[in-house]
């Protein structure tokens, strides 16, 4: 019976708003939406202060104050290396995706979502993460500009890839770099020629 219980409002969705909620933009608005509806009531309470009947559960009962910033801009090098180094970092989500993937429980319960769409384009990563979503690896074109082609020796992976990962998913994990997919033989490339465009 619990099984079913939201079986009405989802029927009522399909049937009577089905251009809504098929629409890419859908699952950016919830998010957004969700966010915004969770947040207002402890914002509201968080005005209110000691008015609020609730204050005397708040944590942190003083105001947070702003954070301190640096008189001095960071030089460029530490701009491009802090950079740098948040992606590395991020890279290493390689090893969570592999293992969602490699789990049948959690992909299917977890990440079989985000592959509803073996054609990625921009808005198709919204059921994964905000961050993916910042990426380009979702957009659906292969860009002469982008920085998968402009970085030599192919160490990024980019959009290309990650299209390939959606019709081929045990392949092409990492969401910017190359190296873990070439070092765990989960690296897979294409390269694209007008023989290949025109049988398309």
């Amino acid at each position: 019976m619990a099984q079913h219980l939201l079986q009405p409002l989802w029927d009522y969705l399909l049937f009577q708003h089905f251009t809504l909620v098929s629409s890419p933009f859908f699952p950016v608005l919830l998010a957004f939406s969700s966010y915004v509806i969770f947040s207002v009531p402890f914002t509201i309470l968080d005005v209110l202060g000691e008015i609020s009947p609730l204050f005397k559960y708040k944590i942190q009962k003083e105001l947070m104050p702003t954070p301190p910033l640096p008189a001095v801009a960071p030089t460029v090098w530490e701009l491009i290396s802090g950079g740098l180094g948040v992606l590395l970092i991020f890279d290493a989500q390689y090893f969570w995706h592999l293992v969602h993937h490699k789990n049948p429980h959690l992909y299917r319960m977890v990440h079989a979502i985000h592959h509803d769409y073996i054609s990625p384009f921009s808005w198709s990563t919204q059921p994964l993460s905000a961050v993916e979503l910042m990426t380009v690896d979702h957009i659906g074109y292969d860009l002469p500009y982008s920085p998968s082609h402009l970085v030599p020796f192919g160490l990024l992976g980019g959009a290309m890839a990650h299209d390939i990962h959606h019709q081929k998913p045990s392949s092409n994990f990492a969401p910017f770099f190359s190296h873990w997919d070439r070092f765990f033989g989960t690296a897979v490339t294409v390269k694209w020629t007008k023989k290949i465009d025109k049988e398309k």
